[in-house]
């Protein structure tokens, strides 16, 4: 059944009209796609299209099931490439504009890290605390839904969803349908690694080596620089990324300590250090560790050096410490203003000198956008603390978890078709192949090791670069400009196969009434004519049934109404030149088309709507790029 939140969502945005012609139904399940055509609907929903995007806001749900199970899914941005890749997150209140958000950090995350996929992201409307027997009919329904768009998107972990997750979505969808899959199937398991954690880490590394390179800027001029074994940490957030990065800093930096830590219990501060093993073990074990830490250490006078815990969770960011690391879902960790909801105001945080954030806490909503200027106008003008933002930071995830296509698994290893959606048989599929699939993982382990530490050094280094040469320059506008800097390269290669949309096709015997029907019906003006070998031989736009009836000819044939001189556009045409056809021609739409097949169509609404004012504005960073370099 359709989740309730989801209902009243829907009900309250789209007319009834809209949701019952364009919600399609197969075996119960159920898909109504939005895009850029609908910006309106989108606005009433809190998501505003630009030219990044997004290109697809779907929302499924399976009307047959007897458990709650939809969601949604947004596809932000495919000039990096397709399918997007992003997490799956499942939350008992989640909304489209959610999805939105993290979906766009996807974008730029992806693009910071010069991976060749888009930013999407999806949510699933369920109890992350439920059994683990619904929880495993929730994530086979939502996989069943999300196989309808495998060519657009690809899942991975995220709140509320495990790597676990990920192998019942490729047990239903395929080896190549889901990310951080287990290594039995051959992937990378980024929660289970801390593939996150150690881009947090390598970045804080980097920084310590890049920060002296601020001292040009006023308020960085008195920046003195801790000695290795001065090197303190706070960790909002103790969780998935919070622990690995707790764990992987007594790895590289052994001399640096952990001198305080927050979850959902509270928090704990020792300016000595805090026994990082022993509390990565309880959160192992437990989820949770600072409540129980205090009950089984703290109460019984066992720590060697003086802890301190407080139920005030949001009170560790009132600590100084050298660096601050974000790792909790919080957007706003930081607040001006006291209407806002954040874990800290701006005058009460500790003294730090570094945030590098392990958290997404990227937002295109232009609310949060104004918040999280103001922050770092007080936080990194004023307070002279560098801020290394999310998405340049936490990429290992989804650096790890892209091996599993760009290391792609191999034809003999894929999961037969019939096999797909019986969990035994999958298994000893398995099982037959360990070997193979041990070495498959073991290889994209290293694959993703070695992307994660040359990437996230590069994006520190411009990051700093950009900061050092450009006092006017914020954090957030810095690292926005690297990644805009990918996508404005991509951009520029992008090709009519990846612009174009579907395009409505019929027979040649087709009567004119049917084609008139599915213009009326859809959102284009233009229909493709197919010959009886599927080979194109004509197309019909609005124009030629017009013509036909003012000429008195409308019952004649398509073949006798029909443009037979068709301009069409191959796929590898360029945007320039397909913009240079649709004038030349004076038409406003075209065929893609490769060796007679039509692949799709573009249009000047297409192009005027999203993929020129994106590529002016990727020219225009480019430039200004060049600009600040020079």
């Amino acid at each position: 059944m359709i989740p309730q939140r989801m209902e009243a969502c829907l009900r309250g945005v789209i007319p009834e009209a809209i949701l019952q012609k364009r919600t399609r139904r197969r075996d119960g399940r159920c898909h109504l796609v939005l895009d850029y055509r609908d910006e309106h609907l989108l606005a009433r929903m809190g998501i505003v299209c630009d030219v990044l995007g997004p290109k697809l806001v779907a929302f499924m749900w399976d009307e047959a099931s007897a458990d709650e199970i939809g969601g949604y899914l947004v596809v932000d941005n495919l000039a990096m490439g397709a399918p997007s890749m992003g997490g799956i997150r499942m939350l008992n209140e989640i909304t489209p504009a959610d999805i939105h958000n993290l979906a766009r950090g996807m974008t730029l995350k992806n693009a910071a890290a010069h991976l060749p996929f888009g930013g999407g992201k999806a949510g699933i409307l369920a109890d992350p605390a439920a059994s683990p027997e619904q929880h495993t009919r929730v994530i086979r329904g939502f996989a069943r839904l999300l196989r309808r768009y495998r060519h657009l998107y690809i899942p991975g972990p995220d709140v509320g969803s495990s790597d676990a997750d990920m192998k019942t979505i490729a047990v239903e969808n395929g080896l190549d349908g889901a990310l951080s899959k287990p290594a039995e199937m051959g992937g990378n398991r980024i929660d289970e690694l801390g593939a996150a954690a150690g881009g947090v880490i390598i970045a804080l590394e980097r920084l310590i080596d890049l920060m002296p390179r601020l001292t040009v800027l006023p308020q960085f001029a008195q920046l003195k620089m801790p000695a290795p074994d001065e090197v303190t940490v706070l960790i909002q957030g103790f969780g998935a990324v919070g622990a690995h990065a707790a764990r992987l800093l007594r790895e590289r930096l052994p001399a640096a300590r952990v001198v305080g830590v927050s979850d959902l219990e509270g928090y704990l501060f020792g300016p000595a250090g805090l026994p990082v093993e022993e509390l990565f073990g309880l959160w192992k074990q437990h989820g949770t560790v600072t409540g129980r830490y205090f009950g089984d250490r703290i109460q019984s006078g066992r720590p060697r050096q003086p802890i301190q815990f407080s139920t005030a969770a949001d009170n560790l960011l009132r600590e100084s410490a050298f660096c601050f690391v974000p790792a909790a879902p919080v957007f706003n960790y930081l607040g001006v203003l006291p209407s806002e909801r954040c874990s800290m105001s701006v005058e009460r945080m500790g003294a730090w000198s570094l945030i590098v954030e392990g958290a997404n806490t990227y937002s295109p909503d232009p609310n949060r956008k104004a918040a999280r200027t103001r922050m770092e106008q007080v936080v990194y003008r004023q307070k002279g603390v560098l801020i290394a933002t999310d998405y340049l930071v936490n990429s290992g995830g989804v650096i790890f978890a892209a091996q599993e296509q760009i290391l792609p698994t191999p034809p003999e290893l894929q999961i037969p078709e019939g096999m797909l959606g019986n969990r035994p048989a999958v298994d000893a599929w398995l099982r037959e192949h360990a070997v193979d699939f041990a070495r498959l993982s073991e290889n994209r382990l290293e694959a993703g090791g070695g992307y994660r530490e040359k990437v996230i050094r590069r994006n520190m280094t411009e990051l700093v670069d950009l900061l050092a040469s450009n006092s006017d320059l914020l954090p957030c506008q810095a690292a926005e400009r690297i990644s805009v800097r990918r996508l404005a390269e991509k951009e520029g290669e992008r090709t009519a196969k990846d612009i174009m949309e579907p395009m409505p096709m019929v027979r040649v015997n087709t009567p004119l009434t049917r084609v008139a029907a599915l213009i009326v019906q859809g959102r284009g003006n233009i229909i493709a004519v197919l010959g009886d070998d599927e080979s194109l031989v004509g197309v019909l736009t609005t124009w030629d049934i017009t013509r036909a009836v003012a000429e008195g000819t409308c019952e004649g044939s398509l073949e006798a109404i029909m443009t037979k001189r068709v301009v069409s556009a191959g796929p590898a045409a360029r945007i320039p030149d397909i913009v240079r056809e649709l004038e030349q021609n004076r038409i406003s739409a075209m065929p893609v088309v490769e060796e007679g097949r039509v692949l799709g169509m573009v249009s000047s609404d297409l192009l005027a709507q999203r993929y020129l004012p994106q590529l002016l504005r990727a020219q225009e960073v480019a430039a200004g790029n060049r600009s600040a370099r020079s």
